[in-house]
């Protein structure tokens, strides 16, 4: 063997070790994992319910001391969100009398509809049209979201479609309170360590990311058994 060759061996011989530390120490300091991240399992301790619910946070449904409330909060820019609704919808029907469903606002930054859309449905919240104009939001997503120029024309429309005064709409839409309402659901998210959308709890209890329809009522009849 060449001292050159004898030279290359070496040096490769170096890496590898080198190579073989990292991994070790890798595998030292890396998390083991916790489970299945697809299983229908919640995914988080509870968290302070005075930040999860406010004295002016909206109720989908309200139910006379029902011992459960699922609280979402959500974009309706968020095609996430958008794919939740059809499953949080199913669940308000088969728990109709049973439960509470709240709505929080979390329009994310990088969505330039997200926060008037926001707007729109608090101001239909105003005139007693809270649900109408948020499953509007939804089922029309595909139409005006992700886009970057205004969408206040849309949302003026759905207004009218659902029969709002438009004078006292508008008035709603462009009122700082209604800004700071907005961003004040944003504020108690962020406190809570909300990061994205959707993010839902069950009374109190952080839910996996996007729960399927079974793993959220799994979580509702385990909190409606006690």
């Amino acid at each position: 063997m060449n001292k050159n060759l004898g030279i290359t061996l070496g040096l490769l011989g170096a890496v590898i070790v080198a190579l073989g530390v990292l991994l070790v120490l890798n595998n030292r300091t890396s998390p083991a994992p916790t489970g299945d991240p697809d299983a229908d399992t919640a995914g988080g301790p509870a968290v302070d319910t005075e930040l999860l619910v406010r004295d002016d946070s909206h109720y989908l449904d309200r139910v006379e001391d029902s011992p459960v409330t699922v609280v979402e909060f959500l974009d309706f820019e968020c095609e996430a969100c958008r794919a939740q609704f059809p499953i949080m919808e199913q669940i308000r029907e088969d728990y109709e009398g049973e439960i509470n469903v709240v709505l929080r606002y979390f329009p994310l930054p990088g969505h330039a509809n997200s926060e008037p859309a926001a707007a729109a449905v608090e101001a239909a919240a105003q005139q007693d049209a809270l649900e109408e104009m948020y499953a509007r939001m939804f089922e029309t997503q595909g139409e005006w979201g992700e886009r970057q120029e205004s969408q206040a024309e849309v949302f003026e429309g759905f207004a009218e479609d659902i029969g709002l005064d438009m004078e006292e709409f508008t008035e709603t839409v462009e009122a700082p309170e209604t800004l700071a309402r907005i961003r004040s659901d944003f504020d108690d998210g962020q406190e809570l360590g909300v990061r994205g959308t959707p993010t839902i709890y069950v009374n109190g209890t952080q839910t996996q990311s996007m729960p399927s329809y079974d793993a959220l009522a799994s979580l509702i009849d385990q909190e409606l058994a006690g």
